[in-house]
């Protein structure tokens, strides 16, 4: 059987994720520029090969001040590595609708496997004749694991930038001719 090509719909994906400030709030962010692809064989994504970039200089919190911390050498260290990039090692079928997507990570030059549930939205096309598929991922990091370090702490106990961030992740794939 053929191989498919789907390239990512930047339109109708997101890239999120949110992080506890001050141990009790959580702040949201997202990547601006992101690429991502999937490699198929025929339309069945089981089993289907993912491979994810995402700029750094790109991450925005609605904050200037924050977003330049967390492209600094405290966080991310843009200057230096400019991405972060994810490449799958397998996408397992659990039930329908369900997967598990394993790959590695890689962030600030540091890679990682990890483990993502996703659900699966399904295949369909469009009002203008293009097959897409949807897919979202919720998942959760310890940004140390990636020498995310920095951290403040705070007088009344705690720490400024809790370690733990969690994904929310839509993607909109369409197919390639």
């Amino acid at each position: 059987m053929a191989t498919t090509k789907w390239s990512i719909d930047p339109t109708h994906s997101e890239i999120g994720f949110k992080v506890k400030h001050m141990m009790f709030t959580n702040v949201s962010g997202k990547f601006g520029t992101y690429d991502a692809s999937a490699i198929t064989e025929g339309e069945s994504f089981d089993n289907a090969d993912f491979s994810f970039s995402a700029d750094i200089s790109s991450v925005d919190t609605a904050n200037a001040d924050r977003d330049g911390h967390l492209r600094s050498g405290d966080f991310f260290d843009a200057e230096n590595h400019p991405k972060l990039t994810f490449k799958s090692s397998a996408f397992k079928k659990i039930n329908d609708g369900e997967y598990e997507l394993t790959g590695d990570l890689d962030i600030k030059g540091v890679s990682k496997t990890v483990k993502f549930p996703v659900e699966f939205s399904g295949i369909m096309t469009d009002p203008w004749g293009n097959t897409k598929v949807g897919l979202s991922i919720e998942g959760k990091i310890n940004r140390k694991d990636w020498g995310l370090n920095w951290n403040s702490a705070l007088e009344t106990g705690g720490v400024l930038v809790g370690e733990e961030v969690k994904l929310n992740i839509e993607l909109q794939f369409v197919k390639q001719a």
